[in-house]
């Protein structure tokens, strides 16, 4: 059918709970509609019906479309559309990224695979798509296994392509497999959130490529679970919780190898500075203003995050790089009391600096890995704390010192405005992960309250 008897008309929104606009145009006098989300995608859409009527191109009279546009089945397996997406996102991806697009690709593939003779046990396809398909290099550019590439050869012709991903069933259970974990529990809610991130974000790619003329998964009625992005009050330690954790680090392992006296100074970082544990770890000498009396500086800019050695261009265990969620090069200035002033100068009197001048290093002068600090601060929670509340969320991860600074500056009535500067958050995050720890400004509060409701008795 010519283009001449082609009538394109605009577009229209249409009411209802999830509101649409449609499309519309007709050709040999038959109406046809397509509805999108956005009219930003409806107008994409007509702009190409319009653009193919003026280039006189045939439009077919049952489908109502030209030739370019007619929908064509996926033929792309998710494996090898997966393998593209991943070699996309891994130059520019940090590393603990990368290790999350792993995890989410994996879990992703294992439920697009269809049911033919000779699967692998599911550990082991589970390892070989973690530890060879999806990590870069890939299989292909370097040496592999003979198990390893076997199991994967089976992946590549067992894998289902885009377009059953097409059907929202299908689709929808995809996304339910990420809320179930191997051993048949239910997954974290952030980790279910994590994998359907990457899921979502893979499938707008896939729109890219021209597989799908809109991402699939939009037309997926599926309840994301809830995540709470509040710090549980019952983690928080008070001033003198902290204080004995700290001095129980010091007890940690015996006085020579100094195990736990070398790590007093890092917690302390974390409590008295509120630092993230990577930030601590990455310190160096040089960042450090650290006057005989008073108030001294830490100028950050600077983090070690502790990943895997497969996730790091170096191929370190440790990535190296600037402050969380800022540009590489920005730094953060944070105010430390004379407590941690103090404690510093110890540390340095008593142990130096490693190589690089970093205040905190493992015995053999590397990077303080995260299970080194984990371990200790689990044997000094039991020595510092009563068996019962080490049996409770106080404190229970080293993260959770900062938590409690953070906690502790705000009850202390200081600035929102300040604290998130020193913490490196927005003043919005902080309050909203933080407000159930406000103990003491919510009795302000009901005094203000009380106050102005007994001047009206």
């Amino acid at each position: 059918m010519k283009s001449l008897d082609v009538k394109i008309w605009g577009v229209r929104k249409r009411a209802s709970k999830r509101p649409s606009y449609d499309v519309r145009w007709s050709v040999a006098g038959n109406v046809f509609s397509e509805s999108f989300r956005t009219k930003a995608l409806a107008d994409h859409y007509r702009a190409k019906l319009l653009r193919a009527a003026r280039e006189g191109e045939e439009f077919d009279s049952e489908t109502g479309l030209p030739g370019a546009m007619a929908e064509k089945p996926a033929a792309l397996t998710w494996y090898a559309f997966a393998l593209r997406y991943l070699a996309m996102k891994w130059p520019h991806a940090a590393p603990n990224t990368r290790d999350g697009i792993n995890e989410s690709l994996t879990s992703v593939t294992l439920a697009m695979l269809d049911d033919r003779p000779g699967r692998p046990a599911d550990d082991v396809l589970r390892k070989s798509l973690r530890n060879w398909a999806f990590v870069l290099p890939g299989p292909q550019d370097r040496e592999v296994p003979t198990d390893v590439a076997n199991t994967l050869h089976w992946v590549a012709k067992s894998s289902r392509t885009l377009a059953y991903l097409a059907d929202p069933v299908n689709a929808r259970e995809v996304l339910d497999s990420f809320k179930i974990r191997l051993d048949g529990k239910a997954a974290a809610a952030e980790t279910v959130r994590r994998k359907r991130r990457t899921f979502v974000n893979a499938m707008h790619y896939a729109v890219d490529l021209g597989e799908f003329r809109e991402n699939p998964l939009s037309a997926v009625r599926w309840q994301k679970p809830k995540v709470s992005s509040e710090v549980d009050p019952r983690v928080v330690a008070n001033p003198q919780q902290a204080r004995s954790l700290l001095h129980g680090v010091s007890y940690v392992g015996g006085y020579n190898r100094a195990r736990g006296r070398r790590l007093v100074g890092l917690f302390d970082c974390m409590y008295f500075a509120g630092l993230r544990p990577a930030e601590a770890v990455g310190l160096a000498e040089p960042d450090l203003t650290l006057p005989e009396q008073g108030w001294g500086t830490v100028v950050l800019h600077r983090t070690r995050p502790s990943v895997g050695k497969q996730w790091t261009d170096s191929g370190e265990s440790h990535d190296d790089r600037g402050l969380k969620n800022r540009p590489a090069e920005d730094v953060r200035r944070v105010p430390i009391p004379p407590q941690l002033v103090t404690a510093l100068h110890d540390h340095i009197d008593a142990f130096g600096t490693a190589a690089d001048g970093r205040l905190f290093y493992s015995e053999g002068g590397g990077v303080v890995a995260s299970s080194t600090y984990w371990r200790a601060w689990r044997e000094a929670r039991a020595i510092a704390l009563p068996p019962a509340v080490v049996a409770s969320p106080l404190a229970r991860r080293p993260y959770d010192l900062r938590h409690s600074a953070l906690s502790t500056w705000l009850n202390a009535g200081v600035d929102p405005t300040e604290v998130a500067e020193r913490a490196g958050n927005s003043v919005e995050v902080l309050l909203s992960r933080y407000a159930k720890c406000l103990d003491g400004r919510q009795e302000v509060a009901n005094r203000r309250i009380e106050d102005l409701l007994r001047e009206y008795e």
